[in-house]
């Protein structure tokens, strides 16, 4: 298993990561074509607009069509992103996603932004279900990436995957929570931050996915104040999971938190109990995320908070896991603001 540092916050940012990182890949591949759906500004790919248009094609709010078209693309030779809101790139053109791009196995990378309860716009755009979606879809590789320094990474990466892939990122100004050195892992669950050696047993596991990294690394910072080892794991790519990577992990924990901006119907906290089960381990285990529920319309901030996805949730949950009983250390809220971008 792959151990990093992660920094700590408050956090440099980086403005459009991933609208800055298609426009490059798409100048060394010239069979890189970018595809929308009414919402270029917000999706990054006005960068790719402007640069490169005669490779830029606005397919309007029909989803649904707009797969058919990248299908018909990827089936010509290109390699075709697909740019659009989580929940519109999932749920609305599902059974054209399984059918037209899945099935056949096309070179169709879907990237849904805005993910979870990173926006304000209520239940309707809202993407909580998307991670379980895609990763039930056969020949999809899902990847949610954590920061500013993944994003551009996470780009090249899934270019060279063959097959479609789901790239699920925020939008707009995002946090720097890796030095220059990282190097997104889409193979191995990576230890971002932990004190203890590989081999050595560890009280608690957090295994945190796209924008819980940042919450997860606040609550371990708090959790070892009251005595508790923590181990933080990034999980970049759920689908292919690495389950080796996450026994390794699991079997010298005392106990396991899941940390997900999604339902934790299907997404990491499902993943990770499913490999846990199979395996016949016995661990404490709870996963932190959206319980099954929808969600209001209201700011980011306030939506983890209310949803149970913040990082004194976390905290409150890990440290009763572990044994320890009220009151518990209190941590600072990691914001997670839309940015430049909000409100839609």
């Amino acid at each position: 298993m792959t151990t990093v540092k992660a920094l700590r916050a408050p956090y440099t940012t980086v403005l459009k990561p991933y609208g800055s990182a298609l426009v490059a890949l798409a100048r060394q591949k010239p069979n890189v074509v970018c595809l929308g759906a009414d919402l270029t500004r917000q999706t990054e790919t006005d960068l790719f607009r402007d640069q490169l248009g005669e490779r830029f094609f606005n397919g309007a709010m029909s989803e649904q069509n707009l797969m058919g078209v990248a299908a018909g693309l990827a089936r010509a030779g290109h390699q075709v992103f697909v740019n659009t809101f989580g929940v519109f790139a999932t749920r609305r053109p599902y059974e054209q996603i399984a059918m037209q791009i899945a099935y056949p196995a096309l070179d169709v990378k879907i990237v849904g932004l805005m993910p979870g309860l990173s926006t304000p716009g209520g239940p309707s755009h809202q993407a909580t279900d998307d991670i379980a979606l895609m990763r039930a879809l056969p020949n999809m590789t899902v990847v949610d990436v954590a920061d500013a320094r993944e994003i551009p990474q996470a780009v090249t990466a899934i270019s060279e995957i063959p097959g479609p892939v789901y790239l699920r990122l925020k939008r707009g100004e995002i946090p720097v929570l890796f030095d220059e050195d990282h190097r997104l892992d889409l193979d191995n669950v990576v230890v971002v931050d932990g004190e203890t050696a590989p081999d050595e047993p560890v009280d608690l596991t957090i295994f945190a996915t796209g924008m819980m990294v940042a919450t997860a690394l606040a609550a371990a910072d708090a959790l070892r104040g009251i005595g508790i080892s923590v181990d933080v794991v990034n999980v970049a790519c759920l689908k292919p999971l690495d389950t080796a990577g996450v026994l390794r992990e699991v079997r010298r924990s005392k106990a396991v938190v899941t940390a997900e901006n999604h339902s934790v119907i299907g997404g990491l906290g499902s993943a990770v109990a499913e490999v846990i089960a199979e395996a016949g381990l016995a661990v404490p285990f709870r996963r932190v995320g959206i319980q099954d529920t929808f969600a209001r319309a209201a700011s980011a901030r306030y939506l983890f908070e209310h949803y149970g996805l913040g990082s004194q949730h976390l905290v409150d949950t890990a440290a009763a896991l572990c044994g320890r009983s009220a009151p518990f250390p209190k941590v600072a809220e990691v914001r997670h603001e839309v940015g430049a971008y909000s409100p839609v």
